[in-house]
Parts: structure tokens; C-alpha cells; sequence
């Protein structure tokens, strides 16, 4: 009886993974068991920033939209407060972009959420 081999396995097998490596420097493309490895943890690495991504994304807007509340006196904590407050149902990415595009507007929120805030004498008293 004839051996069973698996040559042409191993080979298109191997050649799925060095066309996954594509790109990576040195051996990291081209030695198998190198590529293996730098696959794996690519592959976990693009998992957890594609969660990270988000968080840096909202620390992002949070830092914009605290710039632009500031240059017109307030702070990024009463700015959401007093937005709440008004039942203004606006998300980050939003008030980022509006800072951004549209000062005036972005004016408007500080000036709607201001009106909202508790005065400082009834916060005390």
C-alpha cells in the first residue's frame, strides 16, 4: 500500500499564511513559524484596539468639546450637566462636531445649558 503524504497540504497551508503575512518586515513575511506567531498576535492586538479604538475616540470629543466650552467660560462638567438638566439629548461626537463646525451654535448649547445650571446661592444654601 502506497504512504499517504500531505505535501500539497502543508504547502497551500503555509502559503495561507505568508499571504496573510504580507507587509510585515524581515523574516516576520517569509520563515513560517516567525509568521505564524506574528499573525497570532496581530490578530489580538486588532481585536482589542478595534475596543480601544472607541475609548480614544471618546476621550477625543470629551478633550474638544471641553476646549470649546472653556473658551467661553464654562467648564466640559457643567456644559453636560446643565445639557442634561435641559433634557438636551446631544452625544459627544455631536457637541465635538458642532464646536468644530458651527461656534455658533456651539455658543447656543453653553448659553442653554448656563440657564439650566442651579445658581450658585441655592447650590449653598
Amino acid at each position: 500500500m502506497t504512504r499517504a503524504r500531505s505535501g500539497k497540504t502543508v504547502i497551500r497551508k503555509r502559503k495561507r499564511i505568508r499571504k496573510l503575512c504580507k507587509g510585515f518586515r524581515a523574516g516576520r513575511h517569509n520563515l513560517y513559524r516567525q509568521s505564524v506567531v506574528t499573525l497570532i498576535r496581530s490578530r489580538v492586538f486588532a481585536y482589542r484596539d478595534r475596543r480601544q479604538r472607541k475609548r480614544q475616540f471618546r476621550r477625543l470629543w470629551i478633550i474638544r468639546v471641553n476646549a470649546a466650552a472653556r473658551m467661553r467660560g464654562m467648564r466640559y462638567s457643567e456644559l453636560i450637566a446643565g445639557l442634561q438638566r435641559a433634557q438636551c439629548e446631544i452625544n459627544r461626537k455631536m457637541l465635538a462636531e458642532i464646536a468644530i463646525h458651527d461656534p455658533d451654535t456651539f455658543t447656543q448649547l453653553v448659553e442653554l445649558a448656563r440657564r439650566h445650571l442651579p445658581t450658585p446661592a441655592a447650590a449653598s444654601a
